[in-house]
C-alpha cells in the first residue's frame, strides 16, 4: 500500500468520465501505445492521452467505450504525443491494463468521487 493521504489531497485529483471519441496508434512510441481522445463533456472538453493499453483494447473495442480519466495533470510529451489526461485501469501481474468504467452509461464530465 502506497502512503496514506488527506482527503484534502485527495480532492485536488480532478477525476472525470468521459467517452473515446477516438482511438488511433502512436506509432513513435517505443512500447505499443494508442492515442486516444476523451470527450470529458462541455467543461473539460476534448482531451488526449498516449496509453499503454494494446493488450486489450484497439480502435474498434476502444471508440465509443467511457472512461475514466484524472484531468487535471499537467499535460506531457509522450513520443511525440502530448498527453492531457491519465486514463484509470488497473494493471495486472503481467503489467496488462484492464480499464477502469462506469457499469453504466453516464454524463460526460460527471466527477468521479
Amino acid at each position: 500500500m502506497k502512503e496514506q493521504i488527506t482527503f484534502e489531497i485527495f480532492d485536488k485529483i480532478d477525476i472525470r468520465v468521459g467517452t473515446v471519441i477516438s482511438v488511433k496508434k502512436n506509432e513513435k512510441a517505443r512500447k505499443p501505445s494508442l492515442v486516444v481522445e476523451v470527450d470529458f463533456g462541455k467543461e473539460i472538453g476534448i482531451k488526449q492521452s498516449s496509453a499503454q493499453i494494446t493488450h486489450y483494447y484497439n480502435e474498434d473495442n476502444l471508440k465509443g467505450k467511457q472512461v475514466i480519466g484524472v484531468c487535471n495533470f499537467f499535460e506531457k510529451n509522450i513520443a511525440g504525443v502530448v498527453s492531457q489526461v491519465l486514463i484509470l485501469g488497473s494493471i495486472d501481474k503481467d503489467g496488462k491494463v484492464i480499464l477502469v468504467h462506469p457499469s453504466q452509461k453516464s454524463e460526460n464530465g460527471l466527477p468521479i468521487a
